[in-house]
């Protein structure tokens, strides 16, 4: 299944099997459309000892049933279920802490559709709106920032959250797309509220709701990601062992130059060394 492993001082492969893995998707399992070397596999070798598989994504342009047909599609069938990103969280987040709230989304039609599923109030009236929801919007225009601002700065009485704090999108060859962050800094530089929470990586929603997923406690779970600032930072500041793979944003420049508050628990060249080698130790349990 597995390659050789190279020789890089800054590699550091598990030396044990973890009963719950939460995978980052993008750069880290597949990359556009294509799987990473050995991921289908380390992925079902995994399964295959009876461990818990759970799959992570701050992209709030896509439902868990997109991200479950793109996986399947790609060999490793997958249970919407097991599939978390911004448009499970933020709707978790708005009913358990405004269940009776007006909210304004700037965002696409998935995040959209999943907050009308989950019975949250949606409006544009300024003065209906109490959290505007500030997240990945290709239609980003005037209009929408306008409103905004007259329920942030004007009305002063909405509260400002966003989906994921990333402030690009990666693409294929190299490219990018601005994401949340750039949405976020928009609305904040004109009506000067601060966004007050982040419902994708690396905040506190997203890992509760992947924690009571998997049902296991932290110490028996692996975040496996390609980005120090989401990924690794929210397994950090969890407590969280990590494995940091570098086939996505982070360099070997980047990860050899860490500080050891921040650092990953472990370092890949790539996905397929996620296991120990034969014979390793195992979970607990």
């Amino acid at each position: 299944m597995t390659s050789s492993p190279t020789t890089d001082p800054i590699l550091r492969r598990p030396d044990r099997v973890y009963d719950g893995y939460v995978f980052d998707l993008d750069g880290t399992v597949y990359l556009g459309n294509a799987l990473l070397p050995g991921a289908g596999e380390v992925i079902a070798a995994i399964r295959a000892c009876v461990c818990r598989t759970v799959f992570l994504s701050n992209n709030p342009t896509r439902d868990p049933q997109m991200y479950a047909d793109k996986l399947g599609g790609l060999g490793i069938g997958t249970s919407v279920e097991d599939i978390v990103n911004p448009v499970v969280t933020v709707p978790r987040w708005l009913r358990t802490h405004h269940p009776d709230a007006g909210v304004f989304v700037i965002g696409e039609e998935p995040l959209q559709r999943g907050l009308v599923a989950a019975g949250v109030r949606l409006t544009e009236d300024p003065e209906e709106i109490d959290v505007v929801v500030a997240s990945y919007d290709r239609t980003f225009d005037y209009r929408k920032l306008q409103i905004a601002f007259d329920a942030l700065w004007f009305h002063r009485r909405a509260r400002l959250i966003t989906s994921n704090p990333d402030r690009y999108c990666p693409m294929p060859g190299g490219r990018g797309e601005p994401d949340a962050a750039a949405v976020v800094a928009a609305i904040e530089a004109c009506t000067q509220v601060i966004c007050e929470a982040n419902l994708g990586k690396p905040g506190v929603e997203m890992l509760e709701t992947v924690l009571g997923m998997l049902g296991l406690p932290a110490s028996r779970c692996l975040v496996i990601g390609d980005r120090l600032s989401t990924d690794i930072a929210m397994a950090v500041a969890a407590g969280i062992d990590s494995a940091l793979v570098l086939t996505g944003e982070t360099t070997p420049a980047m990860a050899a130059d860490l500080s050891p508050d921040v650092a990953p628990t472990w370092i890949l060249d790539r996905i397929d060394h996620l296991l120990p080698p034969e014979g390793g130790g195992e979970g607990d349990g």
